[in-house]
C-alpha cells in the first residue's frame, strides 16, 4: 500500500510530464455513520512540486491551482473511484502550502482500502510506509503493518509521512497561491 494513499489519486489525475506534486504528509479522518459508510477529511502539508524545468513546474502550479481545486472534472473522477467530494480547499501556514479535501463514501474500502470484517475495522500497510499517529492499535508483523480499531469506533485516525520528500530541493507553492 502506498504511503500517500489519496494524494495519489489527486496527483495521478493532475500530473503532466516530469513535474509532480507531493506533500510532505497526509492525515485522514475517517467519521462513520454507520459501520461502512461516511465522510473523510484528509488533510495535506507542506504541498511541493519536484519538477526539474520550468515548464514542468508551471504545470503543476496550474494543475493544482485550476484543475485539483477548481476543475469539476476531478470531482467526477473521484465520483468513479466512490468519493463524493464536498469540499476542497488550499490554505497557507507557516509559509507552507496545505490543502483540505472533505468526502462522502458508501463503502468504507474506497477509504484508502479500509476492511471491516468481524467487529474491526484495519488498514494494512508496507512495513517501510511512516506511520506517524493513530487512534488505534498498530500491530508490526514480519510483512506488513496494520492498524486496527474496534467496531465501537466512530473515528478512524491515521497520518503518514510521505515517502521521498525532500524540503530543502522541492519547490515550494505556497508564494504563488492566490487565495480568491
Amino acid at each position: 500500500m502506498k504511503k500517500i494513499f489519496f494524494l495519489i489519486i489527486l496527483i495521478s489525475s493532475i500530473t503532466i510530464l516530469s513535474g509532480c506534486l507531493v506533500s510532505e504528509r497526509i492525515s485522514y479522518t475517517v467519521n462513520l455513520e454507520t459501520p461502512t459508510t461516511g465522510n473523510v477529511v484528509v488533510n495535506l502539508y507542506n504541498i511541493k512540486s519536484n519538477a526539474i524545468g520550468t515548464r514542468e513546474f508551471e504545470d503543476d502550479k496550474n494543475n493544482l491551482f485550476e484543475f485539483a481545486l477548481k476543475d469539476k472534472n476531478l470531482v467526477i473522477q473521484l465520483e468513479a473511484e466512490g468519493k463524493f467530494v464536498t469540499h476542497r480547499s488550499l490554505f497557507v501556514k507557516n509559509d507552507q502550502l496545505n490543502a483540505e479535501v472533505l468526502y462522502n463514501f458508501k463503502d468504507i474500502t474506497k477509504v484508502e482500502g479500509i476492511r471491516f470484517e468481524d467487529g474491526f475495522y484495519y488498514l494494512t500497510m508496507a512495513l517501510d510506509d511512516s506511520l506517524i499517529s493513530t487512534n488505534g492499535k498498530l500491530i508490526i508483523s514480519k510483512d506488513y503493518k496494520r492498524i486496527l480499531w474496534d467496531k465501537n469506533y466512530k473515528q478512524l485516525k491515521f497520518e503518514m509521512y510521505s515517502s521521498g520528500f525532500d524540503n530543502n530541493t522541492y519547490k515550494g507553492l505556497a508564494s504563488f497561491y492566490k487565495k480568491n
